[in-house]
């Protein structure tokens, strides 16, 4: 037998120590607290990870840095990163059998983990593609078609949250606006004191987008909003769009799959995407995007995937698996995921309800020590809290989160995002500047304690953003 390479040995160690317990097709439905189809650990483990285990995981994560950014780009564990080094390999090794073999069998097995993992009803109504902004450029292509063919009215309307990832929006402009359709954006308050103030404010916006005659098309909502973070009362948008008449509900949720509950069948969406990479433990870049099969041609028969290749017309499933020559790694080692993350007590649910618990912790320890506040309930929070800075820093505007949140990565080794919320007219000395704090399996609380110092000690020396002006 010919030798291995250290990513193979890696991988075939990882079979072997998990095979056993986790054969690939061992995965059941439960039904949990949540009443719906869960994918949970097998009922008969014997241990679960330990903390050295996961420590020796995410050795690679340079451990001069305090990490509490996992939202914005995730983490893999490097078991899976050494499997899909693996695939990579078989890949380069003999690449015609791989495509005309491999390839597009095993995509067909990551779609059906992902199935299960969200309950949804179809194998078509998964595609895998890039990221979550892929997902949005795909559902907002198919609006702009509309408008362009005529089945939509110039002037009708697509309304999204004014909490919008920023490259979301900018699809919105270059699909929506530009083939004639209104947005409307409906401002959110922050802080947030209850979800009935973003259902009041949704309903206002939808009644907007309803006058004078016009239609809305699509409403753009969030699951897990990024900055600030607050988790959407998703469910009962979607319910409220129903009743209203909306053609079509697209749920951007980059930070949903290992973050909060997802399920299809319970969300009733037409169109819904999530990152793998963010908070399912995938490497970058892999994401889902869900197409409800009764929707207006979905399951993909209406959608193309933005790039065209051979496979145009075969349905956007079968369209997404195939985009030229290019790495399908990361797609490929989701079944090797759940694997993974069922070696945690709980398996996938285990690891949301504890890293929501931390992180709610951590952010009223920096409230105690900070004397501020969280910026929503902590039911409206998932495995980000978002956490006022002190008054006296002086935190004034984008400028100054940019400039303070570099001094935090350079000068104490903290890698956190900072968001400015512009005060009210009339309001004192408000909390203008918060930070998202994320936790994660890797994260100790020890990372939460440097952000808390570092913060105090600039309050000590009396510093104010201003001065990184000069």
């Amino acid at each position: 037998m010919a030798s291995l390479s250290p990513p193979e040995e890696a991988a075939v160690s990882y079979h072997h120590r998990h095979s056993k317990r986790y054969p690939s097709n061992g995965v059941e439905s439960v039904s949990d607290f949540a009443k719906r189809p869960k994918i949970s650990p097998p009922p008969k483990q014997s241990s679960f990870i330990s903390p050295s285990e996961i420590e020796s995981e995410f050795s690679h994560h340079d451990p001069d840095f305090a990490r509490v950014n996992n939202g914005s780009f995730g983490c893999c564990p490097s078991s899976i990163l050494a499997l899909q080094r693996d695939w990579q390999l078989r890949f380069l090794r003999q690449p015609d059998r791989f495509y005309f073999d491999e390839l597009k069998p095993k995509i067909s097995e990551s779609r059906a983990v992902i199935k299960r993992l969200i309950n949804a009803e179809h194998d078509d109504e998964v595609s895998i593609v890039d990221n979550a902004t892929t997902a949005a450029a795909i559902v907002l292509q198919q609006t702009a078609w509309a408008f362009r063919e005529g089945r939509f009215e110039k002037g009708d309307a697509v309304v999204m949250l004014h909490y919008a990832y920023g490259s979301v929006k900018k699809s919105v402009e270059a699909y929506v606006t530009r083939s004639g359709g209104q947005v409307i954006e409906v401002q959110l308050p922050f802080p947030v004191i209850s979800a009935d103030e973003i259902v009041t404010r949704f309903r206002n916006g939808l009644a907007s987008g309803k006058t004078n005659g016009r239609r809305v098309r699509l409403a753009l909502i969030d699951h897990v909003t990024s900055m600030p973070s607050v988790v959407i009362p998703i469910k009962e948008l979607v319910k409220i769009c129903r009743e209203e008449g909306v053609d079509q509900v697209f749920v951007d949720a980059a930070h949903g799959i290992g973050c909060v509950d997802v399920d299809m069948k319970d969300i009733g969406a037409d169109f819904y995407t999530s990152n793998l990479h963010k908070w399912f433990f995938a490497p970058p870049s892999v994401a889902f995007l869900y197409c409800k099969k009764s929707s207006n041609g979905g399951g993909g028969g209406d959608l193309h995937h933005p790039v065209v290749s051979n496979e145009y017309g075969n349905g956007l499933a079968v369209e997404s698996s195939w985009v030229g020559t290019r790495d399908y790694s990361a797609q490929l080692v989701v079944p090797s995921i759940l694997e993974f993350v069922n070696r945690f007590e709980g398996g996938i649910d285990g690891i949301k309800k504890r890293n929501h618990e931390r992180v709610v912790e951590m952010g009223q320890m920096l409230v105690k020590s900070w004397g501020t506040q969280l910026g929503c309930p902590v039911e409206m929070c998932a495995s980000m809290v978002m956490v006022g800075l002190p008054v006296c820093l002086g935190v004034g505007s984008d400028s100054d989160v940019m400039k303070l949140r570099t001094l935090l990565r350079e000068r104490f080794s903290i890698e956190i995002p900072i968001y400015f919320r512009p005060p009210e007219e009339g309001e004192i000395d408000p909390i203008a500047g918060y930070v998202r704090i994320s936790f994660q399996v890797y994260n100790k609380v020890e990372d939460y304690h440097r952000l808390r110092d570092a913060v105090n000690q600039l309050v000590r020396e009396g510093f104010k953003c201003m001065s990184l002006d000069s």
